[in-house]
C-alpha cells in the first residue's frame, strides 16, 4: 500500500498529513489551491503530469474527482492544514474573497 500525504474524511474534507510535502489540490476547471505547511492559497504554477515529477518537486497532486479520493468534483471542499486551522473552499466563489476562508481557527 502506497502511504499518501493525505487522507480523506467525509464527503468533502481532505486532512493534510506530511509537513514536507505541499498538496495541490484539482477540481475540475478550477483554479489548483495549494496547501502547505504555512497555510494555504492558490497555485500559480505548472501542475507536474507525473507522479514523480511532483514527488521531486515535494508536491502531491490530489484530483478530487479521482475515484480514491471523492469520485466527483465538489462545489465545497474543507482542508485541515498542518497550521492548526482549517479552511473552507467554496469553489462557486471562484474570483472573490470568498473563494478561500478559515472555517475553525483550531480544529485539533
Amino acid at each position: 500500500m502506497i502511504e499518501k500525504n493525505f487522507i480523506t474524511s467525509g464527503r468533502n474534507t481532505i486532512i493534510h498529513k506530511m509537513r514536507k510535502f505541499d498538496l495541490l489540490i484539482i477540481n475540475g476547471g478550477h483554479p489548483v489551491v495549494i496547501v502547505s505547511n504555512r497555510g494555504i492559497g492558490i497555485y500559480k504554477g505548472e501542475v507536474p503530469n507525473k507522479k514523480a515529477d511532483a514527488k521531486k518537486a515535494y508536491q502531491d497532486v490530489v484530483d478530487v474527482s479521482a475515484t480514491d479520493v471523492f469520485g466527483e468534483n465538489k462545489t465545497l471542499i474543507f482542508i485541515q492544514a498542518l497550521d492548526n486551522k482549517e479552511y473552507k473552499i467554496d469553489y462557486s466563489k471562484v474570483n472573490t474573497g470568498s473563494f478561500i476562508k478559515i472555517h475553525q481557527e483550531n480544529y485539533i
